[in-house]
């Protein structure tokens, strides 16, 4: 549901009607007039507009009972959604209304169907989201207390337009409208006085203060089990933010730590919001190789946080081992393939996951017949019509710290499995999907007593980090597999 105008009209007997507030929106105008074609009628001037409400709603002439263009019984009125008849034959609907007092708030959404005939008010989905918003915008100016005041309505009009920005953006009303749960203090906030609010922040937070950081760290890994080729990985992580905190441009600031013998964090990139940041964290790149002199830490980042969750940083990190090991091998025996695989977790890492699978995709063959297989630890689920073993090695490595898969594999199906141009012959792979939680590998982590939040309210601030996987990649030793040879990309 969009909205096409929205007025605020103060009205007391005995002095002039005014339009205290009015706003359009010009993206849902131009809609309207797409979606209307020939039979569009534009928003009239407040002044018309005015005029032809207080009419409606019989307000305009209190010693004149009968109007025919109102009263008239071929006219039925659809209260609160009012049609008003402009010069000629044009008339604009459905404009909702609702007051309170001396106080008139009114509406124009916009309807996405034709407007004749006349359909139903139940109907219209956007006729009961606008009276919803009117509502929550009525208790807004008359605050908690009900009740209306001259110099709080004055206060609180000049308070619409930045809260419009955040509740009502270019017309569309959010889920949730945090109009009732604003202050009821008659005079607007210092900050908006003192400070301007940027073009990129389209509203302001109200509400209890707090603060989520969350370290998320991915790892990829192509191991060949082949001393003519190489292993390779690379870690990269993320730290996520969303902030809901008080005032124009509140000031936070996170701290990364790393363990005394940690690699330093390289390729850093950081939000725009940053306001400040040391030279040496932003010089230290990967492409440069290992530096013993590099910035090692804490890494602090100061910065005034927009609305929405946002990637406060990114950087890359040069870890010694891949966080699990693995040795694949697959030969072909006649009408089968003799399957071993051995993984086997670096003791530097968590033993606690959250999950950990390894799949084994057999392309180009005939759909499985019959899969001897056995495991050492977890479970197996033998998918035969996708040609797939699905190893669930749960949440715990064993107290070795190694698990095997060893069996065969008859392919003698009457049709054909999955197909791959990649893995022909035994050129085949595992893939590996872990996701461990209160980790990094290279420990980097942010300690909640370390943010900063320079804000009247005690924020509640609350942190988390965690490792995950992408292609993770172990490919048979005994045959063919490409090689990596690229950058990571962030």
């Amino acid at each position: 549901m969009s909205l096409r105008a929205l007025w605020i009209i103060f009205y007391d007997k005995g002095e002039n009607a005014s339009v205290r507030f009015s706003r359009r929106f010009s993206t849902v105008e131009h809609r309207a007039k797409i979606m209307a074609g020939s039979s569009y009628v534009a928003v009239p001037e407040d002044r018309i507009l005015l005029k032809l409400l207080l009419t409606e709603l019989g307000l305009s002439s209190p010693n004149k009972p009968y109007v025919a263009d109102r009263d008239d019984c071929l006219y039925r009125p659809r209260s609160p959604a009012v049609e008003l008849r402009l010069n000629g034959k044009a008339t604009l609907w459905p404009v909702l209304a609702i007051s309170q007092g001396p106080l008139i708030l009114a509406c124009l959404p916009l309807v996405d169907i034709p407007s004749e005939p006349r359909p139903p008010l139940a109907s219209l989905l956007s006729v009961s989201q606008g009276l919803t918003f009117l509502a929550g915008l009525q208790t807004f100016v008359l605050g908690s207390g009900g009740k209306l005041d001259r110099e709080g309505l004055d206060s609180r009009v000049a308070m619409l337009p930045p809260l419009l920005l955040q509740v009502c953006p270019l017309g569309t009303p959010l889920d949730t409208i945090p109009l009732a749960g604003t202050p009821t203090a008659p005079t607007a906030p210092t900050s908006t006085v003192t400070q301007k609010q940027p073009a990129w922040k389209t509203g302001l937070y109200r509400g209890r203060a707090s603060v989520n950081v969350a370290v998320v760290e991915t790892v990829r890994s192509m191991q060949y089990g082949n001393q003519s080729r190489q292993d390779t990985w690379d870690v990269y992580g993320t730290v996520t933010c969303k902030c809901e905190v008080e005032g124009v441009l509140p000031n936070v600031t996170v701290t990364l730590t790393l363990p005394p013998n940690g690699s330093p964090l390289q390729d850093i990139l950081v939000h725009p919001c940053v306001t400040s940041l040391d030279s040496s964290i932003l010089t230290t790149s990967s492409v440069d190789g290992a530096d013993g002199s590099a910035f090692s830490g804490p890494y602090k980042f100061p910065f005034s946080p927009p609305l929405e969750p946002f990637r406060l940083c990114s950087y890359t990190s040069q870890v010694p081992v891949p966080p699990i090991l693995g040795s694949y091998q697959l030969k072909a025996e006649e009408n089968n393939l003799r399957v071993s695989v051995s993984l086997k977790l670096h003791e530097s890492v968590k033993n606690s996951f959250e999950y950990c699978e390894a799949h084994l995709p057999f392309f180009n063959r005939n759909q499985m017949a019959v899969a001897d297989v056995k495991v050492s630890s977890g479970q197996l689920d033998v998918s035969k019509e996708k040609n797939l073993l699905v190893w669930a090695l749960g949440q715990k490595f064993p107290k070795s710290r190694e698990v095997t898969l060893d069996g065969k594999i008859t392919f003698s199906g009457s049709s054909r499995g999955p197909s791959d141009p990649l893995c022909t012959g035994l050129t085949a792979y595992i893939k590996l999907y872990l996701r461990v939680p209160d980790t990094t590998l290279s420990g980097c982590c942010v300690d909640q007593h370390s943010v900063q939040v320079y804000s009247s309210a005690k924020p509640r601030i609350s942190t988390s980090r965690e490792l995950q996987s992408k292609e993770y990649y172990i490919w048979n030793s005994t045959g063919s597999a490409p090689v990596s040879t690229g950058q990571m990309v962030i």
